[in-house]
């Protein structure tokens, strides 16, 4: 801890951390589990704390009778590992579509579907699973699924299209279409996270190096802001525990990734890989307001069960096509202070990506993405476990969650 105290203690002198501007529902089998997820149709209110729901308190009878999983989406061998979380063993595997990206829990908690983008093809896909059995049904045809969302009034699936620059917005059970937003100013369109009204997304451009605001009352993109870049970055040939960024950074754009509102929905945090950190921006202003460096290829962002603080996944690499065993780690924000208060390393190199916390906070859960394992790291020390799996793990959730609804991507809950 003391070693902790002395790096955190460099990187503020350092100007790295300082604060201030661094700063489908089917067939319910009860009456409870009916009332579990809002009626669609009514975004719910504004609450004072937006992950006030996700507590380890706060599981939904909707899910009481599903199974305890972990479900890894491989992207190069087309399939699912299912994982039981208690002995750490692969119990499942099945093939999905060409290319499944991510595994997003659907808004009323009974499905998780495979997002299948088949990239470079038509054939991307849907494949549902049920989470009580852990087995997939029939896959259901759309256009280039990269990800996908659902609207805080539960009425649509949101479907990122990102090849095409387009948000789908289909029925949440059957998928038939509803309507369209194009976000032609939006490249490499990926991630998303909602004001806490429901009236706004925000969704990532990571080809573009910037972020899109979209009305969803009006159905139209209500404008887009650039991310400027850091003077410095983390350089990826230094050895892994080092912690100060060294590298200048001749980028002019970055590479925006993941996103999440602040728990007083005030602010946004974006996650970008070639900045190496995460952007600070304000939600009523729309601007960037500050920067928090935290390592190499800043990717994926989780806020803990308690709320109170944001586990960044560095990637280890600045490269879409990254090699094994790199600097990956994992950077705890504190929400209140917007400081950096743990570095946790992946021992002897690795690439943790996309994931979630489990539901009794205890663990987060990443996939090894260029090292073909998943990660379970102790949020109370930084161990890591490992688990082997397919070929190239991406978007995996854990399953079940608490909250009463879910917003998508593996598992955005509330």
């Amino acid at each position: 801890m003391k070693t902790n105290r002395i790096v955190l203690a460099a990187l503020a002198v350092a100007g790295l951390i300082g604060a201030g501007g661094l700063l489908a529902v089917a067939n319910m089998e009860n009456a409870q589990a009916a009332q579990a997820a809002p009626a669609a149709g009514a975004a719910p209110a504004a609450p004072v704390n937006v992950y006030a729901g996700i507590g380890p308190a706060n599981m939904s009878p909707a899910v009481k009778d599903q199974l305890q999983r972990v479900y890894v989406p491989n992207l190069r061998s087309n399939d699912v590992y299912v994982i039981d979380p208690e002995t750490l063993k692969v119990v499942d595997k099945f093939k999905v579509g060409v290319g499944p990206q991510h595994v997003v829990p659907a808004y009323d908690l009974q499905t998780l579907w495979v997002a299948n983008n088949a990239e470079r093809t038509n054939k991307g896909s849907l494949t549902p699973i049920d989470p009580r059995t852990g087995k997939p049904g029939p896959q259901v045809a759309v256009d280039d699924p990269y990800n996908m969302y659902f609207s805080p009034d539960g009425k649509s699936a949101i479907v990122v299209a990102e090849a095409l620059h387009r948000l789908d917005f289909r029925d949440p059970k059957t998928m038939a279409m509803q309507y369209a937003i194009d976000v032609p100013q939006c490249g490499g369109i990926n991630h998303a996270d909602f004001s806490p009204d429901g009236r706004y997304a925000m969704f990532t451009c990571e080809f573009d190096g910037a972020v899109a605001r979209i009305d969803l009352a009006a159905r139209k993109v209500d404008g887009y802001l650039k991310l400027s870049m850091p003077t410095t970055r983390f350089s990826e040939k230094d050895p892994i525990d080092q912690l100060l960024a060294n590298e200048v950074c001749s980028k002019k754009k970055g590479m925006p990734q993941d996103i999440r509102v602040s728990p007083d929905g005030k602010r946004y945090y974006i996650a970008d890989m070639d900045a190496d950190g995460v952007h600070i921006v304000d939600a009523a202003t729309f601007t960037k307001v500050g920067f928090i460096p935290t390592g190499v290829g800043a990717h994926g962002l989780y806020p803990s069960r308690d709320g109170t603080k944001l586990y960044v996944a560095n990637r280890g690499t600045h490269n879409i096509h990254g090699k094994r065993k790199g600097k990956g780690r994992v950077t705890v924000i504190d929400f209140a202070t917007e400081k950096v208060v743990s570095q946790w390393a992946i021992p002897g190199g690795g690439s943790p990506d996309m994931g979630n916390v489990s539901a009794d906070g205890k663990y987060l859960w990443l996939s090894g993405r260029f090292d073909d394992v998943v990660y379970r790291i102790d949020t109370a020390n930084g161990d890591v476990k490992q688990v082997k799996v397919g070929q190239e793990p991406h978007g995996l959730t854990v399953w079940p969650q608490p909250g009463r609804y879910s917003l998508g991507h593996t598992g955005n809950m509330r």
